[in-house]
Parts: structure tokens; sequence; C-alpha cells
């Protein structure tokens, strides 16, 4: 079977954190990319869920920044808010 390369970017972050992880599992990133591509092809489908986070919705982003607006306007800042609740 004839062999072809295939390029493109990634963050380096990722891909050393996906390297390390192939590494764990016993097999390269080409391995890795090689088994998605044959279950692309076979499943004729993404082989996992695909979906954008809600909490970067318009409608949220909306709601965020409104709580922002009125939480300044009071003297508050976004620093001041406590996450740990």
């Amino acid at each position: 079977m004839a062999q072809a390369a295939i390029n493109f970017r990634m963050d380096q972050e990722l891909k050393s954190n996906m390297e390390a992880v192939c590494k764990d599992m016993g097999m390269t990133m080409t391995t890795a990319f090689t088994i998605f591509a044959k279950k692309v092809c076979r499943e004729r489908r993404i082989p996992f869920e695909v979906s954008a986070d809600p909490f970067y919705s318009d409608e949220n982003m909306a709601r965020l920044k409104a709580s922002i607006a009125q939480m300044e306007a009071t003297g508050g800042t976004v620093h001041e808010v406590n996450y740990d609740d």
C-alpha cells in the first residue's frame, strides 16, 4: 500500500500533550491519526460528539457583559469576584 504524507499545524503544547498520551498507550501520533481516519471512513462520521460550549453562546456572553457593567456601575470590579462560591 502506498504511503502519503499529511502536514497540518497545531498548538505546540497540544502536540506535546498528545504525543505523551499516545506514548502512554504504546502508539505514535501517526498510529492515532490512522485509527481516527479508518474509523471516519468506516462509519462515515466524526467518531465522537462535536459541540460548542454553551458558555460561549451569544446569549451568555451578553448576560455576562451586562452583569459586569452593572457591577462596575456600582463601584465594583470584575477582579473582586469570589470564584470559590
